[in-house]
């Protein structure tokens, strides 16, 4: 029977590995759990205890899985310096880029990300905003709790039939695709790195940076690379039509934000934020009472399903690597690691 090393406390076992998932796991591999004598730090509600890195070897000896998530420190090469360290990496998160030494891939390592599975609730997230703000609930919720009623000055839009601009053709962009479809939008992509083919079966149309920008709505899903910082710059905001909606799940760095809240303020455009730069924000009176404006702490990705979903979604892709050789969804490919999220 197969090993499996589970590196991370209990706390984060609770969140991301439901009751028959552990069952599941338990029947076939023999699996070590950390105990909270092997966590640093007390954590809270919100965020387990960290894992202790003077843990990891004795946890991972003789492991063939590692089964990661947040709270793992970064797992050095010289877990493999005798070349007999565990066949793959299973994090049960998102990006592995903190994670693991690159090196490790050349030694015939498999790494597993649960990162198309958090992309679907990002797309869920992304998907949500953009309805709320076209149909302006913010600003009627508002009006409401202040004594009102009708609110003539302004009028809700569909999102049916509209164009929906989305930067960066990552595994969140796709989830996203995929809820619009229902919607018959005119979806329009910038992503440099996506290929004609590819392009017609998402069912989108390739355009260049500015054309995606255009419409009325505006969906941002590039990973944080030197490449991407300030892309949506002040100019592509400015050129934004009156009453766009924008929508930032990836990260801070990617827009220009003042630029950003200078326009919402104006209240020209409306915008829903999961990301900041820095974060956690901090942001004056006048931007944390707009109504044209949705804040979020970072938590796209973060759902009570979605986080149990985890640990079994990147397991199953790695028993069939070891089966078969296969290379689920969740395979995380050298090929493309330098553009990785």
């Amino acid at each position: 029977m197969p090993r499996l090393a589970a590196l991370f406390s209990p706390e984060r076992a609770t969140d991301v590995v439901d009751p028959d998932t552990r069952r599941w796991l338990e029947d076939r591999f023999e699996v070590v759990w950390a105990t909270s004598a092997h966590a640093v730090g007390s954590g809270s509600a919100a965020k387990p205890p960290a894992l202790d890195p003077a843990a990891v070897p004795e946890l991972a000896a003789g492991a063939d899985v590692l089964l990661t998530s947040w709270g793992t420190p970064s797992l050095g090469k010289e877990l493999w310096s005798d070349g007999a360290g565990p066949k793959v990496v299973a994090h049960a998160a998102g990006s592995v880029k903190n994670l693991i030494d690159p090196a490790i891939l050349d030694q015939g390592v498999a790494v597993f990300s649960a990162g198309p599975r958090i992309a679907w609730s990002v797309g869920e997230y992304c998907l949500a905003s953009m309805l709320t703000l076209a149909r302006r609930l913010p600003r009627f919720d508002g009006a409401i709790r202040a004594g009102g009623w009708k609110q003539t000055e302004y009028r809700g839009h569909e999102l049916a039939g509209a164009k929906v601009g989305i930067i960066g053709a990552s595994s969140t962009a796709r989830a996203l695709i995929m809820l619009l479809k229902p919607f018959g939008c005119d979806v329009v992509v910038y992503d440099p790195y996506l290929k004609p083919e590819h392009a017609a079966e998402l069912g989108v149309r390739i355009a260049t940076l500015e054309e995606a920008a255009s419409g009325r709505f505006l969906s941002i899903h590039v990973p944080n690379v030197p490449e991407t910082k300030g892309m949506i710059t002040r100019a592509l905001i400015s050129d934004l039509p009156d009453g766009a909606v924008v929508v930032n799940s990836s990260r801070g760095p990617a827009i220009d934000q003042q630029a950003l809240l200078d326009h919402v303020l104006q209240g020209r455009i409306y915008a829903a934020l999961d990301v900041y730069d820095p974060e956690p924000p901090n942001f004056n009176g006048d931007v944390l009472s707009a109504q044209n404006l949705l804040l979020t702490p970072h938590v796209a990705g973060d759902t009570a399903e979605g986080h149990l979903a985890l640990a079994r979604y990147v397991v199953e892709d790695a028993l069939s690597w070891l089966d078969t050789g296969s290379r689920g969804p969740s395979f995380v490919d050298p090929a493309t690691w330098s553009i990785a999220a």
